[in-house]
C-alpha cells in the first residue's frame, strides 16, 4: 500500500468553527457577515488517491520518532484573518491541535510580510517546536527559515502555496489543491456561461507565488483549447483582496466596456468586482459572468442570487489532514511528498444545497 493510499480521508465535523460573524464597515471589505459562519457542518477535505508519486520517511529526512501528544507543533500564518480562507485555515489548525492533544501548538501571523514569516518560523524554532505547518506567502524566500528547520530536523509541512524546495530534503511535504486543474475548471464553466464567445478579464492573484501562476496557467490554456473563439482582453492583478478586486475591475470597465466575462483567482476579488460591475451598471450573470476559485459562503450565495455562475473550491480546513500527515511521518511512516486534495465544484445545480457547508 502507498503512503497517498494510507492518507485516509480527513473528515471535519462541526468542530471546524471558523470565526464570529465579522462587521461589515464597508463595501469593500473583506470581513462580510457570515464569511466563516460556524454555521452547518463544514466541508471534508480528502486526500486524493496516488500510487504512484514519491514519498518521504523519517529515515530519509532524520530525526527521532515523536509521539504529536508530546509535541510542541507551531504553526505559521502567511497574511491576517481578514479573509474567510485564512480564518477557517488558522481555525482548522487549531481545533485538530486541541482534537488530537498536541503537547503545545505554536502560532504565528506574518501579516503578508516575507522577512517576518522567516523571523516568525525561526522564533517558534528556538521556542521549541519540533514539527511546523506553513502556510507560505510566496513560492520563494523562505530558505532561510527552511534551512534553521532542516539543521535541527524538524519537519516542515507546507500547506495552500507550494515553495520552490526540494521535497524530503529542504521540507517534508506539500498538502493542498491542484491549482492548475482549479484554473482549467473555471475556463470550463466560463465558457460554458458565455456560450464560447466574448471577451474575459481575469483578475490575478498576488504575483511570486505558485498558486496565481498555476490558476492562470490552468484557465488560459484550457480556453485555448476548448473555447478559442473567447478572447482573454485584459490581466490585471488584483493581489487576492476585495478592494484591489473592486479597485481594478473598475479600471477595466473603463477601458474594456465589452467586457462580457470575469474570471477571477479567488472569491474576495471576484465580490469585489460585483461592486464594481453594478456601479456601472452592468447586472452580473446577465451582462457579465463571473467564475473565480475558493469556495466561500459568500461567493456561493452568489451563485444561488444570480450573480455568479461558478466557484471552483478551493478547501481551507488543514487541520485534520495536517496533522494526520504528521502523526504518520513522526510514527516512521511514508508520507507522500504531495499531497493532493480533492476540490468540489459549485454552479447552480447545488449552490443552494451546499452554501451551508461553504466556509
Amino acid at each position: 500500500m502507498s503512503a497517498a493510499r494510507q492518507l485516509r480521508p480527513a473528515r471535519l465535523v462541526g468542530a471546524v468553527a471558523v470565526c464570529a460573524a465579522l462587521a461589515l464597515t464597508s463595501c469593500t471589505k473583506s470581513e462580510d457577515p457570515g464569511a466563516g459562519s460556524t454555521s452547518g457542518t463544514g466541508g471534508e477535505q480528502v486526500a486524493q488517491d496516488d500510487t504512484s508519486g514519491p514519498t518521504c520517511t523519517l529515515e530519509q529526512y532524520g530525526g527521532e520518532k515523536i509521539d504529536l501528544k508530546n509535541a510542541v507543533v507551531g504553526f505559521s500564518q502567511s497574511e491576517k484573518e481578514a479573509n474567510p480562507f485564512r480564518i477557517a485555515e488558522t481555525q482548522s489548525i487549531k481545533d485538530e491541535a486541541a482534537k488530537v492533544g498536541v503537547k503545545e501548538l505554536l502560532t504565528t501571523n506574518a501579516n503578508s510580510q516575507l522577512s517576518k514569516q522567516i523571523s516568525d518560523i525561526q522564533d517558534m524554532i528556538n521556542k521549541g517546536a519540533q514539527a511546523l505547518i506553513v502556510a507560505p506567502l510566496n513560492s520563494d524566500g523562505l530558505e532561510p527559515a527552511l534551512a534553521a528547520a532542516r539543521a535541527k530536523n524538524i519537519p516542515v509541512l507546507t500547506v495552500d502555496r507550494k515553495v520552490n524546495s526540494e521535497p524530503c530534503k529542504d521540507y517534508v511535504a506539500f498538502l493542498g489543491s491542484n491549482f492548475v486543474e482549479q484554473g482549467k475548471q473555471a475556463a470550463q464553466q466560463m465558457a460554458k456561461a458565455m456560450g464560447n464567445k466574448g471577451k474575459v478579464a481575469i483578475l490575478l492573484g498576488s504575483s511570486g507565488n505558485n498558486v496565481t501562476t498555476d490558476r492562470t496557467k490552468g484557465f488560459v490554456d484550457e480556453m485555448a483549447a476548448s473555447a478559442p473563439d473567447v478572447e482573454i482582453a485584459v490581466q490585471q492583478t488584483g493581489d487576492f483582496a476585495r478592494d484591489k478586486g473592486q479597485q481594478v475591475m473598475e479600471q477595466i470597465i473603463q477601458a474594456q466596456p465589452d467586457i462580457t466575462g470575469v474570471y477571477a483567482e479567488n472569491d474576495e476579488m471576484a465580490l469585489g468586482a460585483l461592486v464594481a460591475l453594478k456601479s456601472a451598471g452592468k447586472t452580473p450573470g446577465t451582462d457579465v459572468h463571473v467564475v473565480s476559485i475558493d469556495g466561500t459562503r459568500n461567493a456561493v450565495q452568489k451563485i444561488v442570487d444570480g450573480e455568479m455562475y461558478a466557484v471552483v473550491e478551493s478547501n481551507p480546513r488543514f487541520g485534520p489532514l495536517a496533522f494526520e500527515t504528521l502523526a504518520k511521518f513522526m510514527s516512521g511512516e511514508a508520507v507522500s511528498q504531495n499531497v493532493v486534495i480533492s476540490d468540489k465544484l459549485y454552479g447552480k445545480d447545488n449552490a443552494t444545497a451546499e452554501v451551508a457547508n461553504a466556509y
